[in-house]
C-alpha cells in the first residue's frame, strides 16, 4: 500500500472569547494588534486581588454557558441548572464589560472584574500567536480515556488552530531543537514562527462542562508522550511530557491577514 502524501491543512479554527469559558468555531479569523487571533481571549475575569478567575483555580466556571452571536456582537451568559436561578442575560461583546462584571460578581459571589484587551490576554506572553495541533494527535488522545469524544478533547486542550493531513503530533516538527531556533511555516497568506511545545495545566483533565476531573490523566497522558514522541521531534525541548500543541509567535507585518479554514500549512 502507498502512504498518503502528507498535505497539512487548517481544519478548524476556534476562538474562545471570554477566557476560560466556551469556545466558537469561526471558517476565517484575522490576526489581531497582539500577534494573536482578533477575539481570542478578549475578556479576561479579574477577582479582587488582581488574580486571574479561570480554569485553573475556580472550579465553579466550568459551569457557565457563553453562546455567541454569529458575528461576535453579542454574548449570551447563564448557569444551566443554577439552583440559585442566575438570570440568564445578553451583554454587548467586547463592549460591555461594567454590566458582565456584575453577572460575574453575583454568580462568584464576590467582586469580579471583567477587562477587555484588543490584544488579547495570552498565557504565554513571549509566544502569543495561536496554538496549533492537529487532529490526529486529539484523536490519539481521546483513546487513552473511555468515552472522550474529538469535540471534548477539543474543549479541554483549548487550541486556537487545529490542523488535518498529517499524522499524530506532526506539530512536533513546528519548533527547533533550542529556545532561540525558530521553524518558520505559512499558513495561507500568514508567516508564523513556531516556538515550543505548549505545557499544559489543570485543565485538560477538567471536563469542559462540570469540571469534573480524571483520575490520573496528567500521568496517563505524560506516559503516553514518552513512549510515542515521533522522530521529527526534538525531543530535547520536553523538560517534561505533560506537553502537547505547539505555540507561535506572529510578526507584526501580519496583523489584519486572515486565515481560513481549508488553508494549506506550508514549511519554510
Amino acid at each position: 500500500m502507498i502512504a498518503s502524501p502528507i498535505a497539512p491543512r487548517l481544519a478548524n479554527i476556534r476562538l474562545h472569547p471570554i477566557k476560560s469559558l466556551d469556545p466558537v468555531p469561526v471558517q476565517e479569523a484575522r490576526i489581531g494588534p497582539g500577534g494573536g487571533l482578533e477575539f481570542d481571549r478578549a475578556w479576561a475575569l479579574y477577582s479582587v486581588n488582581g488574580q486571574w478567575v479561570n480554569g485553573k483555580r475556580t472550579a465553579a466556571i466550568y459551569l457557565i454557558r457563553a453562546a455567541f452571536a454569529p458575528d461576535l456582537s453579542s454574548v449570551t451568559l447563564s448557569v444551566p441548572g443554577d439552583q440559585r436561578k442566575i438570570p440568564t442575560k445578553i451583554f454587548a461583546f467586547p463592549s460591555d464589560t461594567a454590566a458582565a462584571s456584575i453577572w460575574f460578581s453575583t454568580f462568584f459571589e464576590q467582586p469580579i472584574t471583567v477587562r477587555h484587551s484588543p490584544e488579547g490576554f495570552p498565557d504565554d506572553t513571549i509566544a502569543y500567536g495561536p496554538t496549533i495541533v492537529s487532529t490526529a494527535s486529539l484523536e490519539a488522545v481521546c483513546d487513552l480515556f473511555r468515552g472522550m469524544d474529538l469535540d471534548d478533547a477539543r474543549q479541554r486542550f483549548r487550541t486556537t488552530l487545529e490542523i488535518e493531513g498529517v499524522p499524530a503530533f506532526w506539530e512536533d516538527q513546528l519548533f527547533g531543537e533550542e529556545e532561540r531556533s525558530a521553524v518558520r511555516f505559512r499558513i495561507g497568506e500568514l508567516n508564523f514562527e513556531g516556538s515550543n511545545p505548549c505545557a499544559r495545566c489543570p485543565v485538560p483533565p477538567r471536563d469542559p462542562r462540570t469540571g469534573e476531573i480524571i483520575p490520573g490523566f496528567q500521568k496517563i497522558f505524560s506516559d503516553y508522550r514518552r513512549s510515542h514522541i515521533p522522530a521529527w521531534c526534538p525531543e530535547a525541548r520536553f523538560d517534561h511530557y505533560y506537553r502537547m500543541a505547539t505555540n507561535t509567535r506572529v510578526a507584526s507585518s501580519e496583523v489584519g491577514k486572515t486565515l481560513r479554514v481549508g488553508d494549506a500549512l506550508l514549511l519554510c
